[in-house]
């Protein structure tokens, strides 16, 4: 009879991999004929000051002085058959935005599914995942530093720190490739077995994943998606063209949307070497009515290519602690959280650098970004608004870890946003910072 664990805590480095997501292996390889059900979970908490140029806009002012908090949680199971075949779900729940004042998370939409997908396969075979999970693109990213301070920086807006910002000074930025507008989508994904090449001793690894719409499980299905036809609810779950009622929102849908990734890892005199390349290329819903002011919403093929290097080096000043460098650049068809660019209009382009160091129970970090992008712009704003939307971001922090379960953080977080004409800014600028500490559970 098949053995069943129940384990509420798995293997330090698996939890610390499930807490950001992108995890590319099963979490926990399990004996034959053995099920390990697990419900790990996350919870952070934190203390922010905030400034910006919108803390004190059209006779509001905001309390510079806030809060930040984030419950994940991330039940599922792993299973290895007699025969050897790995399979298993992960799940991650998180709590929703509500309104303010409450004192009480409750209502309609207070916990919502993040990621949910199963997987099977061997390590020598390799794996394939289906379900609403993180593509090859932000997987096999490599070179973008994250683990210090709250482990997100400039992510994301719905992770733990950058929320607190008014949404118009938030930096956005399309240098993160493990953001929500990537991993939350329905998807297949094939990861390959890792393959030693016989010179220096390195492996190769490669994924791909394809995803047919920009939707996650059941959605598209509640109502219908436009005032006109189609609607029924069904149609709206996969539109692949708008005749009427071309949205923002819908905007920023795609479909028919894949990436393919590969990675090499070496290990020569002491350093520990990655690099990676990825190209992710989508369709957005195309738009059949009248091209104008009202609808300028003509897109380009989203086409973005990626390369990242990361190094690590261990027992630089002492003996285990360690050092990490890396750099990434993205480039091609897109706008900020990877939204298809208006026909005509720039290109983007960015990358980041960033650096931790690791000694005893103490981590430091920080990152550099830059990016230009088209922003608002588009044909009809041809003359009152700039062409490129310039941004940059600097993140610095430090951790004290406790125990494998806990550490406490202290953050600086600062981005910078400028466009002439850009209504979206104050006279075409924009800038944050974020002064934050807190702790971080995870189990």
């Amino acid at each position: 009879m098949r053995k069943f664990l129940l384990s509420s805590v798995v293997a330090t480095g698996a939890t610390l991999i499930i807490a950001n997501g992108a995890n590319a292996q099963p979490v926990k390889p399990v004996a034959p004929g053995t099920i390990a059900v697990h419900v790990n979970g996350y919870f952070q908490f934190g203390l922010d000051d905030v400034g910006s140029t919108f803390n004190n806009y059209g006779g509001a002012k905001l309390n510079p002085v806030t809060t930040n908090g984030e419950l994940r949680v991330y039940p599922g199971f792993d299973a290895t058959t007699v025969g050897g075949i790995s399979y298993g779900t992960q799940i991650e729940v998180r709590t929703a935005f509500t309104s303010a004042g409450k004192g009480v998370n409750s209502g309609t939409g207070s916990l919502y599914v993040r990621r949910a997908y199963g997987y099977i396969g061997t390590p020598n075979d390799g794996y394939v995942r289906f379900g609403q999970t993180d593509g090859a693109f932000g997987l096999m990213q490599t070179g973008v530093v994250e683990a210090f301070g709250d482990g997100d920086q400039f992510r994301t807006v719905t992770t733990s720190t950058l929320y607190t910002v008014p949404s118009r000074a938030i930096t956005a930025q399309f240098v993160y490739a493990d953001q929500g507008s990537l991993y939350t989508t329905d998807k297949v994904l094939l990861i390959s077995p890792a393959v030693e090449e016989p010179y220096l001793a390195g492996k190769f690894s490669g994924m791909a994943s394809y995803e047919p719409n920009s939707n996650g499980l059941k959605e598209g299905y509640g109502s219908s998606c436009a005032s006109a036809a189609p609607t029924a609810s069904g149609a709206c779950a996969s539109l692949s063209s708008l005749g009427v009622g071309y949205t923002s929102t819908q905007a920023t849908e795609r479909k028919n949307t894949f990436d393919i990734a590969a990675k090499y890892e070496v290990k020569l005199g002491g350093f520990s070497n990655k690099i990676s390349v990825g190209y992710l290329e989508g369709s957005p819903i195309n738009y059949t009515g009248t091209y104008n002011a009202a609808n300028p919403y003509r897109l380009d093929q989203l086409q973005v290519m990626q390369v990242g290097v990361e190094t690590t080096y261990k027992s630089l000043f002492i003996g285990g602690d360690a050092i990490t460098l890396g750099a990434n650049a993205k480039w091609g068809q897109t706008l900020d959280n990877y939204a298809p660019k208006p026909i005509g209009a720039r290109d983007g382009v960015t990358y980041i650098v960033g650096a931790d160091y690791v000694v005893g129970p103490y981590v430091l970090g920080a990152s550099f970004w830059d990016g230009q992008t088209a922003g608002n712009y588009n044909q009809f704003k041809a003359g009152t608004e700039a062409r490129t939307l310039s941004e940059y971001g600097i993140a610095a922090g430090g951790n004290y870890v406790i125990g494998k379960d806990l550490s406490l953080y202290l953050q600086y977080l600062y981005g910078h946003a400028h466009q002439p004409g850009n209504t979206n800014l104050l006279k075409g600028n924009s800038q944050m910072q974020v002064v934050g500490a807190g702790g971080t559970f995870k189990w």
